[in-house]
């Protein structure tokens, strides 16, 4: 029989992210939010309970874990808060992993311990103000090789623009992987990727947007003007940056709809708590059916994102192919989250509307979750080509 239950150790682990996400974020992350401010003591609470290192090895600094392990915490984070799921989900899923499974034994070595302990993050220099969905035709950033007198010498240089950069401007950003064109192959371009440290002459940060949700989150815009890099940052082979790039956007979307998945449950929870307490017309909310009914379909959905997710995480940590299974898991908890998330502001009412209640950052937070890391119309197009349409 299959069992959607968790062991020992991953039940350990969810209970203590849990406990850390009501304890420790719940209480204080709304003032984050009204002062637009990142939460650096809590990024140190999260490093210190092991969760930046959670997938990558002992031997890099980290807990030794797997991607479904790593899933399961944003999951509980994004119940309380999506702000510190997010700066945690591309620390790693974006920042740190491409680094560790494309770098060098001295890049891995370089970079991952500070960032698997949570004491530096890393970003992932992708998308450009000209470009969204279409990564290879929008991309005018580029990357030229001057060499040097040996072998391994030399210097990328490179010019560009990058925007919606989560993690880019922090005071512990150590570094961000940059995507961009070194060359042409039958007109079509070679997208290479290269670590650029942070505080690299030449690369500007720009102001931290003034953003919908996500309002305890770093996001920001780079420019980059003859930014030298040492020809050692390189980050797997030439020309192979989006192929890359797409492997590890494909675990992305795993951790992202476990984290729509969270803020989904989320909805439930505090819908939970506050129609048990709410009265109107001489009965608790909770009394009148369609009450019920609507909390009845948040809980449907919120369950059917979870398994989605559990499944691609599963099937990704047993080395299958994910590719449809990630989209899946993206398209069903991001529809679930922004459903959810209305109808939590809705039975809430005017207080729904207001910052103070965590409902109202959910409904902020959920809609970028059908926009970031790919939208739901490429989940929906990736799904019909692994299906064998639209080719």
């Amino acid at each position: 029989m299959i069992s959607f239950s968790l062991d020992d150790e991953h039940e350990a682990l969810r209970s203590t992210v849990m406990d850390f996400a009501r304890t420790a974020v719940a209480p204080v992350i709304g003032a984050f939010y009204e002062r637009n401010e990142f939460p650096y003591e809590l990024v140190a609470g999260m490093g210190k309970l092991g969760l930046f290192g959670l997938p990558f090895p002992e031997e890099y600094g980290g807990m030794g874990g797997d991607y479904f392990a790593f899933c399961l915490a944003l999951h509980e984070l994004a119940r309380v808060d999506s702000s510190v799921a997010i700066t945690l989900e591309a620390a790693v899923a974006l920042g740190a992993m491409p680094i560790y499974r494309y770098g060098t034994d001295e890049q891995r070595a370089r970079w991952l311990p500070e960032l698997c302990r949570g004491e530096r993050l890393a970003a992932f220099g992708l998308t450009e103000p000209g470009g969204g969905s279409d990564i290879p035709g929008g991309m005018r950033t580029t990357a030229r090789l001057e060499k040097g007198d040996g072998e391994a010498s030399g210097e990328w240089v490179l010019n560009g623009s990058k925007a919606f950069i989560t993690n880019s401007g922090t005071s512990i950003t150590s570094a961000i992987t940059m995507l961009a064109i070194t060359g042409r192959s039958d007109g079509r371009p070679e997208i290479t990727a290269i670590i650029v440290p942070a505080g690299t002459p030449g690369l500007t940060v720009g102001l931290k947007y003034s953003k919908v949700g996500w309002c305890a989150s770093d996001t920001r815009e780079l420019s980059l003007s003859d930014v030298r890099v040492p020809a050692s940052h390189l980050l797997g082979e030439p020309g192979r940056g989006y192929a890359q790039f797409l492997r590890i956007l494909d675990e992305g979307r795993i951790a992202i709809a476990a984290l729509a998945a969270g803020l989904a449950e989320g909805c439930v929870d505090e819908c939970l708590s506050y129609v048990a307490q709410r009265s109107a017309f001489g009965h608790h909310l909770g009394h009148y059916q369609s009450i019920q009914f609507k909390i009845a379909d948040m809980r449907a959905r919120a369950v059917t994102a979870r398994l989605a997710w559990y499944d691609a995480a599963a099937r990704l940590v047993a080395g299958e192919p994910v590719k449809q299974e990630a989209a899946i898991a993206k398209l069903t908890a991001s529809n679930a989250a922004m459903d959810n998330a209305r109808d939590a502001t809705q039975i809430f009412g005017g207080y729904g509307f207001m910052n103070d209640y965590p409902v109202g950052r959910f409904y902020r937070d959920a809609k970028v979750l059908e926009i970031g890391e790919g939208t739901s119309e490429v989940q929906r197009m990736i799904i019909a080509r692994e299906l064998g349409l639209a080719r």
